[in-house]
C-alpha cells in the first residue's frame, strides 16, 4: 500500500495503528510520526518531535490526530497547511468535526472516529463518521487504516457519536470491570485470590471469543447456558432484576458516559 500517513502523536492508540499499519504492509518510508518522545518500538517508521520538522517534500494523503483531547486546539492548527491535499482523521473523544474546522479551515476534509483499546490486539471497533467534504476515495483509505486494527462502522449523525463513546469507547472499561469484580466475589466466597482471578479472566475471554465466534445472539447463548432452576438461574434472577439488576445500572452508566462526551464536545 503506498499510502502517504502523517500520525500526529503515537501513545497507546497512535501506536496500535502504527503497529496495524505495518503489519498489513504499509510501507514505512511512506510513514511520518510527530512525536516528541520519539517512536522506539518502530525504528523504521521516519519520527519528528515537532511539525516544524516534517520533511519539506513530505506531502500525506492522510493526517491522522490522535492526540490527547486536552491538547488537540493547539496541536491540530499547524496542519491545516495540508487541507489542500489531505483528509484528515481524528479519534480523539469529544471533539467535533466543527471543532476541527475551524482549526483546520472550512476547505478540510474530516473524519470523526471513536476506536477502542481492543485495537491494541487487532479486535477493536471504530465508529466514523464524516463531513462533507470526504470523498468516497478518501472514506475509503480512512477505513483501510482503521480495519488494520479491528472492524469499521459509520454512522451519518454525529449526535449518535456521543453513544458509540459509551458503549464501545468506554466499554472495554466495563468488560475489565467485570472481570474485577468476579474475582472480588470469587474470592469473597471462599476461592483463593490467586484461582479466582484465573476464573475469572478465562471465563470473561472464553466467552468473549464465543461471543464472537458464533453465529447465535447474545441473549440465545446466555440461555443455552441456563437450566431452569440451576444455579446460573439463580444467579441470573439477581442480574437481570428489573429494578436493581444488571440491565437497569448499565442504562445509568452508558447515560452518565454519554453526557460526559456531550461536555466534552462543549
Amino acid at each position: 500500500m503506498t499510502t502517504r500517513i502523517l500520525l500526529v502523536g503515537c501513545g497507546k492508540m497512535g501506536s496500535a495503528l502504527l503497529g496495524g499499519w505495518l503489519d498489513q504492509g504499509i510501507d514505512p518510508a511512506g510513514i511520518v510520526v510527530v512525536e516528541p518522545g520519539g517512536v522506539p518500538a518502530f525504528p523504521a517508521v521516519t519520527a519528528v518531535a515537532g511539525q516544524d520538522s516534517i520533511p519539506a517534500d513530505f506531502a500525506p494523503d492522510v493526517v491522522v490526530l490522535a492526540v490527547k483531547p486536552q491538547v488537540m486546539a493547539e496541536a491540530a492548527a499547524p496542519y491545516a497547511r495540508f487541507a489542500s491535499t489531505a483528509v484528515f482523521l481524528s479519534i480523539a473523544a469529544g471533539k467535533t468535526l466543527s471543532f476541527f474546522a475551524e482549526r483546520l479551515g472550512d476547505d478540510a476534509a474530516i473524519v470523526r472516529a471513536m476506536p477502542n483499546t481492543p485495537a491494541a490486539v487487532g479486535r477493536g471497533i471504530t465508529v466514523c463518521v464524516a463531513n462533507p467534504l470526504v470523498n468516497t476515495a478518501s472514506r475509503a483509505g480512512c477505513i483501510a487504516l482503521l480495519e488494520a486494527v479491528g472492524e469499521v462502522a459509520w454512522v451519518e449523525d454525529e449526535a449518535l457519536i456521543d453513544a458509540v463513546t459509551a458503549v464501545s469507547g468506554s466499554g472495554p472499561a466495563y468488560v475489565f470491570l467485570l472481570a474485577e469484580t468476579l474475582a472480588a466475589a470469587g474470592a469473597k466466597a471462599g476461592l483463593p485470590a490467586d484461582l479466582a482471578t484465573r476464573l475469572a479472566r478465562a471465563t470473561v475471554a472464553g466467552s468473549g471469543e464465543l461471543l464472537r465466534q458464533s453465529a447465535e445472539t447474545a441473549a440465545q447463548l446466555r440461555i443455552n447456558v441456563t437450566s431452569p432452576g440451576g444455579t446460573t438461574a439463580a444467579a441470573l434472577a439477581v442480574l437481570m432484576d428489573d429494578k436493581a439488576g444488571f440491565g437497569p445500572l448499565l442504562d445509568t452508566a452508558i447515560e452518565a458516559a454519554a453526557r460526559r462526551s456531550k461536555e466534552l464536545a462543549g
